[in-house]
């Protein structure tokens, strides 16, 4: 029979030896029969929807301070940027680039986002990626590209080597380790956010687009600049639409590089995958520059028979990605499925991509917005208490108090978004 802890009033359902909530033993349940070994947690009546300890208050005031503080640095990096590319090509041609490069951000934004269809990260975390890769990433990139030329030149005296050494060796290199970092701290800092090589591709597309849209700002002006709006024109189509995913498609190797990383357990692949990674997203980004240095026919011939090719295959690697959390997603729901709390066609819909999608449209056409968004963020949290098992079953979270509240605040906010979703 089910029990009810005496210290917090939670419902704890026979077989569980300590209260989900508070983490009292079963002797002070009442009663409680003796201890055995649950597989995982179930629902509970009474779990708090938001778990609030007051120690961290100060802590989580002074996050709030450093993100407004660092904020403030990127932006004001991003502005230098925009100031040093405005003294190049002048305000007109300067307003022209803006406009070019920022046109097709959000239709780019929107399909990688697509891709995340099982735990969607989130949104504040992808607009920093994104919003580094536009600022901090292109000031630090500026500012050494910008050097390691003028010191080839002052050393060879010879402008043609001096570009040469900025497209092939400065800017792969550099470039690259500036958007990798946010990468490197989003891995080791937000571990539960960064779970597989899916998350990996998307915040590096993110990084990488922003990167590309400050970029194409530059390009786009001096365009405009030489050959007025014609001329920007023509490099709008070829850089925002032929061959837009160049800087994502880059990154996206160290995103690969540190998903496999996180995902294996063997402790090589831990440490080689994310140096391999990033290497491989220096070596694409050496050739495309280096071949459209040389000539444009070796660029486009390099652009059919190697991007292309390593574009599709990313797109593979995102297939098999997202099988594996649909694998995770079902392993993990399994509990809810066998206790009857999720139908046969419940659990089947949460395991698949266009499960997920037919129940969204289904909501939204039978019960309009508000049923919609309902349905989206219960299958948001239904995959959120998926990972979270899954990051525990595997070690990544060691404070085992905080796991249990963390379950259990999912699984409160599950029946909330059941009762709001009634019979859709």
């Amino acid at each position: 029979m089910d029990s009810r802890c005496s210290r917090c009033g939670t419902i704890v359902l026979e077989g569980r030896f300590d209260c989900p909530t508070c983490g009292a033993p079963v002797a002070n349940m009442a009663g409680g029969g003796g201890p055995q070994v649950a597989p995982t947690m179930m629902f509970s009546q009474a779990a708090p929807t938001v778990l609030i300890r007051p120690s961290k208050n100060k802590v989580s005031a002074m996050k709030v301070m450093l993100g407004i503080f660092a904020s403030l640095i990127a932006l004001l990096l991003g502005l230098i940027v925009l100031y040093l590319i405005g003294v190049e090509t002048g305000p007109v041609a300067l307003t022209a680039g803006l406009i070019f490069a920022t046109l097709p951000v959000p239709i780019y934004i929107s399909l990688i986002l697509w891709l995340d269809r099982f735990e969607s990260e989130p949104l504040w975390l992808l607009s920093l990626v994104f919003f580094w890769g536009a600022t901090v990433a292109v000031f630090i990139a500026f500012i050494v590209n910008t050097a390691g030329a003028v010191a080839v030149y002052q050393a060879t005296g010879d402008e043609q080597t001096a570009e040469l050494y900025g497209a092939v060796i400065s800017a792969p290199l550099f470039e690259e380790l500036a958007k990798g970092l946010v990468l490197f701290i989003v891995f080791f800092w937000k571990k539960d956010e960064f779970d597989g090589i899916l998350d990996g591709i998307v915040y590096a597309s993110m990084v990488g687009l922003g990167f590309a849209m400050t970029e194409n700002i530059q390009y786009y002006g001096v365009a405009a600049l030489k050959g007025g709006l014609e001329g920007s024109s023509k490099l709008f189509i070829l850089r925002g639409a032929i061959a837009p995913f160049s800087h994502p498609l880059f990154t996206s190797m160290t995103g690969i590089g540190l998903g496999w990383a996180r995902q294996s357990h063997n402790k090589a692949i831990k440490f080689l995958m994310p140096i391999i990674g990033l290497s491989l997203a220096m070596l694409l980004h050496a050739l495309w520059n280096l071949t459209a240095s040389i000539h444009g026919g070796l660029w486009i011939l390099t652009y059919i028979f190697i991007m292309i090719p390593v574009f599709i295959t990313a797109l593979i690697v995102v297939i098999f990605a997202l099988r594996r959390e649909g694998r995770i997603v079902r392993e993990h729901l399994l509990p809810e499925f066998h206790r009857g709390f999720l139908t046969q066609d419940e659990y089947n819909r949460l395991g698949s991509v266009g499960g997920r999608m037919g129940a969204s449209f289904r909501a939204l056409r039978n019960g309009g917005f508000g049923v919609w968004r309902a349905r989206m963020q219960y299958n948001q949290m239904a995959s959120e208490l998926a990972f979270h098992r899954n990051r525990v079953a595997r070690g990544l979270h060691t404070d085992e108090q905080e796991a249990r509240e963390r379950e259990a605040a999912y699984l409160q906010l599950l029946q909330e978004l059941r009762s709001r979703l009634g019979s859709h």
